[in-house]
């Protein structure tokens, strides 16, 4: 039986997607009832909760020999390292008491940061959780920046024409497709096949820069040559503040953008191992441009 942490979300959701398609028994986990008792079908069960509570997850992993497990993006949390040290803290208290033999788990380029790694650290410290508990073989994916991110300037690009953020234009750096990581994990899990504590880079099609990501977004949604602008940090923290998201969280995403800014996330050099499909135009074409569309008829 194989689990799955974060069912209906970006990268859980896909990988439910692939494996109930190959009729394997899998568990999802997620919060909300009402987004997962759709899923449940022939191989599927389901449990609802917050994973945060180490009790009711090792409830919901009693049986199950592979998880996948995550950090679930919390963009409201008042304080994102007391948020990811509770559900990391809930994650392998919960693993070890089921006696769960394999898990992958969803980290970060950069994770090899002790600090300054913004949401990464959080992701860094589940990975050294992980990795304590006896008789666990766990494989850390440690992705790359999600194209998944750049849906963030859908409403910037309506209101002012632009896309933009706190890192650096003409910064090239590796970005990859969510569901270039579902693919992956899911094979993995079905596989069962890594023994101890493992790494894998999941590096997307190719590095680019943000300037070059705007561009190919341009073009997919008919606004050719869309700038990019790189935003002063105390600029960025209030937007992002004004778009919902909490001081801290907001904070968070800024000391990340500085890590990348500064070099300090470094990646291994690209491989066809560490090389996933999905390029920027099929994401533009297939997920991007499809959520531009969609809320603009909103």
């Amino acid at each position: 039986m194989i689990a799955i942490l974060g069912a209906t979300g970006n990268v859980g959701g896909k990988i439910a997607a692939v494996m109930a398609a190959k009729n394997e028994p899998i568990r999802l986990i997620a919060r909300t009832e009402a987004r997962l008792r759709p899923l449940i079908g022939k191989n599927v069960t389901a449990y609802a909760g917050d994973i945060g509570n180490s009790e009711f997850l090792a409830k919901a992993l009693e049986g199950v020999d592979a998880v996948f497990t995550l950090v679930p993006p919390n963009p409201t949390a008042p304080d994102f390292l007391v948020y990811a040290d509770r559900i990391g803290g809930s994650i392998a208290k919960a693993v070890e008491t089921a006696g769960v033999k394999q898990a992958v788990n969803l980290s970060s380029v950069g994770a090899e940061l002790e600090g300054g790694g913004g949401p990464i650290t959080g992701l860094h410290r589940l990975e050294e959780r992980l990795d304590r508990i006896k008789g666990l073989n766990v494989m850390h994916l440690r992705a790359a920046y999600f194209m998944e991110n750049l849906l963030w300037n859908i409403d910037l690009i309506r209101s002012k024409g632009i896309a933009g953020s706190a890192i650096r234009g003409d910064l090239r750096f590796p970005m990859i497709a969510t569901r270039d990581i579902a693919a992956y994990a899911a094979g993995r899990l079905a596989k069962r096949d890594f023994i101890g504590s493992s790494v894998r880079y999941l590096l997307g099609q190719r590095d680019l820069t943000l300037v070059e990501a705007a561009g190919v977004i341009g073009k997919g949604i008919s606004r050719p040559g869309l700038p990019y602008v790189m935003f002063p940090y105390d600029e960025a923290e209030k937007g992002m503040i004004a778009a919902g998201l909490s001081p801290d969280m907001s904070r968070t995403y800024v000391e990340m953008a500085r890590a990348f800014n500064e070099g300090r996330i470094r990646v291994p050099e690209r491989t066809a191992d560490n090389t996933t499909p999905t390029t920027i135009e099929a994401f533009c074409s297939d997920v991007f441009a499809p959520a531009f569309t969609q809320k603009k008829a909103a």
